[in-house]
């Protein structure tokens, strides 16, 4: 797995064992999800066909809210129809999951190469709205090698409490260390429709995603 530019072997190697404790538990709480714990009360599993959680009944993807990313720039899903998209819930600070999530999603569009990446869009949206400023948001993109292939959105928590609650995402100080933020660690693939597909764990491996672009896109 490859980490963020410069960072050395050595300091990713304790990030590495602790997502690895933490998406054990994420593929036990998708192998287990409720209506109440994804977008619009649906549903995840296993289907044949597609190497991530496929989500029933198939509804619209929640809005993003008109969120802007650090460029200032508004973001609006439909304005992606007909392409793939992947929305994640990050922050900057955070010492361990995002940063490896992070790390496949650039490994992800290597794999596939510029021609075949121009067919999804990958979104992101803060959890940490004091701390998410444009500034920590464009280092973060050019430490991990994403500036200009991943929309990261940002804004206060007015803005983006109504998509975290639109999305049934969770967003809150850390039992053990409140300067960390406990949130959902999934990313959920929406297909060419528009609609909510697919949802995949922490540890999910770029070959997943790739397998699953041609049925999204046939969405």
């Amino acid at each position: 797995m490859k980490g963020s530019k410069g960072v050395s072997f050595s300091r990713l190697f304790p990030l590495i064992a602790i997502a690895v404790a933490l998406a054990a538990v994420t593929v036990l709480l998708i192998a287990n999800h409720s209506s109440s714990s994804l977008p619009g009360n649906v549903h995840s599993e296993s289907v044949t066909g597609f190497d991530g959680q496929l989500l029933s009944p198939r509804k619209p993807a929640p809005p993003v809210g008109g969120l802007r990313n650090y460029l200032g720039e508004r973001v609006n899903l439909a304005a992606y129809r007909g392409k793939a998209v992947f929305v994640t819930f990050l922050y900057t600070r955070c010492p361990d999951v995002c940063p490896l999530m992070t790390a496949e999603l650039h490994d992800t569009l290597e794999k596939l190469g510029p021609a075949r990446s121009r067919q999804l869009r990958i979104v992101a949206i803060s959890v940490d709205p004091h701390h998410d400023t444009r500034q920590a948001v464009a280092q973060f993109l050019e430490e991990h090698e994403m500036a200009g292939r991943m929309k990261y959105l940002i804004g206060n928590a007015n803005q983006l409490g109504p998509v975290w609650k639109a999305w049934n995402v969770g967003s809150t100080p850390d039992s053990v260390n409140p300067e960390f933020v406990a949130h959902s660690a999934l990313i959920y693939g929406i297909g060419a429709s528009g609609r909510l597909t697919t949802i995949y764990p922490s540890n999910f491996r770029p070959e997943q995603i790739i397998h699953d672009l041609p049925e999204l896109l046939r969405d």
